[in-house]
Formats: structure tokens, C-alpha cells, sequence
């Protein structure tokens, strides 16, 4: 009878043990925490400038130099609809009314003044227009080496600020240790999109995620190796030049 109540009591602590840290919060009386949105995040990264337009020359350097590293936001894409609307448009003419400005209001701005709107995609920020696809597209074929690049860390911060595909290679291939196609100098790559993105504590599975919606491209994933191509799907059209801004 004893052996028999110290193994249920045994079995019950061992079940407790396996809980949650909020369930035993709970137990013990006590809130668990809120996990940390976006917006707190970025609403602690200030601008670290005093300027109150932004528009095609300036948008895209300050918020990628605002950018800090943090566990909630990892990345933080310009789409290749964002960076239409600031290098082909033109179209982006920013009012900022704090006197110290956060990204938090910069990104504030963008969405109430520009064609631009915003998009959370743990752990991903995406700042699109209504033309970008906010899902990767991938093919995997062989699932070692895609399990190996969700194992592998990529570079602990990169900011890489409207740069071509032949600026990202050596970066892949000197740290991911496996072959990307297209090659240097390739016309394979001359339709990607050109890539403005902040970035930290990426796996290298999350950096071709990040990669590929950056620059409008889809990746395949076969044996030590990963292909990217231009991304065909459809997309709604841009909204037309003589449309008014809100």
C-alpha cells in the first residue's frame, strides 16, 4: 500500500514537472507573461536621426541602420512593392512628427501616408505593397540538406541595403557550405529583385526565406545544393501612378 502511494505521488510530480512554464505560473497564482509584439520591439529602436520626411533617398538607409538585434523580429524586408514604390514610383513622402522618432513610427507613417503596409510573419517584419506575395515558394528534394540549413546559423547581423544577388553569394556560400546556383555574373540572376533587408540570429533555412521574398525569387533544395529563380506566380497589378495617396 505504502509503494503504491509513493508512486502515485511520484507520478503526479512527474507530471507536473512536464508543464509549461505558464501553466505552473498558473498553479502558483501568478500571471504568465505576455509574449513581446512587434510594435514593443521596434518602439525601442530609434531612428538616430532628426529628419522628419522620408522618401526614395533616405527611407530604406534609416530604417535599415535602425534596425537592433532582438528575438522578436529577426528580420526586416523592404518587399520588392516597397522598394518599387520608393526607387520606381517615387511615390513615398513621409511626415514624421516625434521628435525623437522610433522605427515604430517611422513604419507608423509609412502605412497611413504610402502605398506601403506592413506584415508580421514570425519571426519576419514585412513592409510590401498589394503586388507582393508574402509567402516563400520552395522545392525540397533532398530533406538532409534542408534539415541541415535549419540546423546551420547564417551571419549573426546583416544589413544588406538594395544589393544584388552577386553581393549575397560569397555570403551564402562562405557560411551555409553548400553550392547556390545562379552563379557569379550569371543572367540567371539578372531579373531578382535587388535585396534590402536587416537581419539577426538567422537560420540559414530562415536567410533563403528572407532572401527569396526580398528579391522575388523561389529556391529549390536539392543535395548540397540550392537553386534560386525568379518567382512567376501571379500578383495583383500595382496600384497606377496617378492613383492618390492616402
Amino acid at each position: 500500500m505504502f509503494s503504491d502511494v509513493r508512486r502515485t505521488k511520484w507520478s503526479s510530480l512527474r507530471r507536473l514537472l512536464c508543464l509549461p512554464a505558464a501553466c505552473l505560473a498558473l498553479l502558483a497564482g501568478e500571471e504568465p507573461a505576455a509574449p513581446e509584439s512587434w510594435r514593443a520591439v521596434l518602439a525601442t529602436m530609434p531612428l538616430r536621426t532628426n529628419v522628419t520626411e522620408l522618401n526614395w533617398t533616405n527611407c530604406a538607409k534609416l530604417i535599415l541602420a535602425a534596425y537592433q538585434s532582438n528575438e522578436v523580429v529577426r528580420a526586416l524586408i523592404l518587399m520588392p512593392g516597397a522598394t518599387d514604390e520608393l526607387y520606381f514610383f517615387h511615390r513615398v513622402k513621409v511626415t514624421l512628427t516625434n521628435a525623437t522618432p522610433t522605427l515604430l513610427d517611422v513604419v507608423v507613417a509609412l502605412t497611413n501616408q504610402s502605398y506601403i503596409r506592413v506584415a508580421y510573419r514570425p519571426p519576419m517584419l514585412l513592409l510590401h505593397s498589394r503586388e507582393d506575395l508574402l509567402d516563400a515558394s520552395f522545392k525540397i528534394n533532398h530533406e538532409p540538406t534542408s534539415r541541415f540549413l535549419r540546423q546551420t546559423p547564417y551571419l549573426p547581423v546583416v544589413r544588406y541595403n538594395d544589393r544584388d544577388w552577386d553581393y549575397l553569394l560569397p555570403h551564402l556560400t562562405g557560411t551555409l557550405e553548400v553550392n547556390f546556383l545562379p552563379s557569379l555574373d550569371s543572367p540567371d540572376s539578372y531579373h531578382f529583385y535587388r535585396h534590402s533587408f536587416a537581419a539577426c540570429h538567422l537560420t540559414g533555412w530562415e536567410t533563403l526565406v528572407a532572401i527569396s521574398l526580398a528579391g522575388r525569387s523561389v529556391f529549390t533544395v536539392d543535395e548540397d545544393r540550392v537553386r534560386f529563380e525568379v518567382d512567376y506566380r501571379p500578383r495583383e497589378a500595382p496600384i497606377p501612378p496617378s492613383g492618390p495617396v492616402r
